[in-house]
C-alpha cells in the first residue's frame, strides 16, 4: 500500500510515520537468526503496523527489538532518530522540502568526530530510508515524489573524490543578485517581505529555517546595526549582525503590512509561517532574472555565499564557525577550499629546490 508523502498535517507527525514504517520493514527483513524472544519481536512488529505516537516510543521499540536479538536494527534506526530531531529543529513544513543538500548538512553535523565506519553506516541509513520512501509514497492520481538520495560525493565514503564543494556566488554575481532583488516584480503585498527576507539570509548567512522562525523582538537596533537573536539547531542561541542600511527600508514597510500570528516576523497571507520551499522558489526566480546559474540554486546557496566571502575576506575560520552557528570547526573548514591565494602559496613551496620548471631545460 502506498501513502501520500505528507501523510499527516504536521511535519513531525509525517516524519515519525515514515520512520516507523521504515523500521517496520527493517524488522521484517533483517536476519532473525539471533532472535532470542520471537514473541517480543512479533509484538513490536504488530505495534509498528498500527503506528506510534512519539519518537520516544519508537526509540524504545528499537531498543526492545535489539534486546530481543535483532542486533542490526540500531545501524538503521539511530541515524534516523538524530535526523528526526535535526529536521524538526529546522522548522520544515513538508517532506518535499528535504533534499540531498539538506541531508549532507545533517551528516556533516551529526557525524563530526565519528569513525569512518560509523559515518558509512549513517550514509547507508539515509540512502536506504529515502529509497524506501521513494518506493512507498504515492498520490491518488498516481504521482509520487522521488528523492533519489545517493550521497555519492559525501564524506569520501563512496569511493569518489570526497565531500562535494558547495555552490556559491562570486562577488560580481552577488552584485547582480542584489540588483535583481531590488528590481524583481514581486506583488506589492509581499515585495517588502520578500526583499527583507532574502537580504537577511544573504547578509548574515543564517539558515532559511532560522530566518522563518524569527520574531519581531529578535531584531534589536544598536547604533547603525541590528543585532539579531537566532535560535539555531538544537535550540542553540547565537547573535548575528546586519547593517541597518541593508534592510531598514523594507523592515519598516513590512512591519506596517504584516498580519502574522503572534510575534512572527515573516508569514503568508493567512498569518502562518512561510515554507522553505517557497523561499527557495523566490531565490531561484531572482537568480534567473540576474542570469546566474549554479548547480544548487536554492536558498541554502546564499548561506554558502556568505560563508565563502566571510572567510576569503577575514581569513578567520573561528569567525565563520560562530557566524554560521556550526557545532564543529570541521564543518566550517570546507570554506578554506575556496582560498585560491593561499593555495598558490603551496604551489611555490618547492621553489629554489626543484628548479624553475622550463628554464631548467634551456
Amino acid at each position: 500500500m502506498r501513502y501520500p508523502l505528507d501523510f499527516e498535517n504536521r511535519f513531525d507527525r509525517t516524519l515519525l510515520f515514515w520512520i516507523s514504517r521504515y523500521l517496520h520493514s527493517k524488522l521484517n527483513s533483517l536476519s532473525n537468526r539471533q532472535v532470542r524472544d520471537p514473541q517480543a519481536l512479533a509484538r513490536i512488529i504488530g505495534t509498528l503496523r498500527t503506528g506510534v505516537d512519539s519518537i520516544e516510543t519508537l526509540s524504545r521499540m528499537a531498543k526492545e527489538a535489539r534486546n530481543a536479538g535483532l542486533i542490526g536494527i540500531n545501524t538503521y534506526y539511530k541515524p534516523l532518530e538524530k535526523l528526526y530531531g535535526y529536521l524538526n529543529d529546522m522548522g520544515l513544513a513538508s517532506m518535499k522540502e528535504i533534499d540531498e543538500e539538506l541531508i549532507s548538512d545533517f551528516l556533516a553535523s551529526a557525524t563530526a568526530g565519528l569513525s569512518d565506519a560509523t559515518k558509512k553506516n549513517y550514509r547507508i541509513a539515509m540512502i536506504n530510508f529515502f529509497g524506501y520512501v521513494d518506493k512507498q509514497n504515492g498520490e491518488d492520481n498516481g504521482n509520487a515524489h522521488h528523492y533519489g538520495i545517493e550521497l555519492k560525493n559525501w564524506g569520501g565514503l563512496s569511493g569518489k573524490s570526497g565531500t562535494k564543494l558547495p555552490s556559491y556566488m562570486q562577488e560580481n554575481e552577488v552584485e547582480r543578485f542584489i540588483e535583481a532583488i531590488e528590481t524583481h516584480p514581486f506583488q506589492n503585498a509581499v515585495a517588502s517581505r520578500n526583499r527583507l527576507l532574502i537580504k537577511l539570509i544573504l547578509f548574515t548567512g543564517i539558515r532559511v529555517g532560522e530566518a522563518l522562525q524569527l520574531q519581531t523582538r529578535d531584531l534589536i537596533p544598536e547604533g547603525d546595526v541590528y543585532l539579531i537573536r537566532i535560535t539555531g539547531k538544537g535550540n542553540k542561541a547565537r547573535v548575528v549582525v546586519i547593517k541597518q542600511s541593508h534592510i531598514k527600508k523594507y523592515l519598516h514597510e513590512w512591519l506596517l503590512l504584516r498580519k502574522c500570528d503572534g510575534d512572527l516576523l515573516f508569514c503568508n497571507k493567512k498569518g502562518t509561517p512561510l515554507t522553505q520551499a517557497y523561499v527557495s522558489r523566490i531565490v531561484e526566480k531572482i537568480l534567473m532574472q540576474a542570469g546566474i546559474r549554479k548547480e544548487k540554486n536554492g536558498a541554502h546557496m546564499l548561506r554558502h555565499t556568505f560563508a565563502t566571502m566571510l572567510y576569503l575576506k577575514k581569513k578567520d575560520l573561528v569567525l565563520v564557525q560562530e557566524a554560521l552557528g556550526h557545532a564543529s570547526l570541521d564543518t566550517s573548514r570546507i570554506y578554506t577550499h575556496f582560498d585560491k591565494e593561499r593555495l598558490k602559496e603551496a604551489a611555490s613551496v618547492m621553489d629554489g629546490i626543484a628548479g624553475n620548471g622550463e628554464d631548467d631545460h634551456a
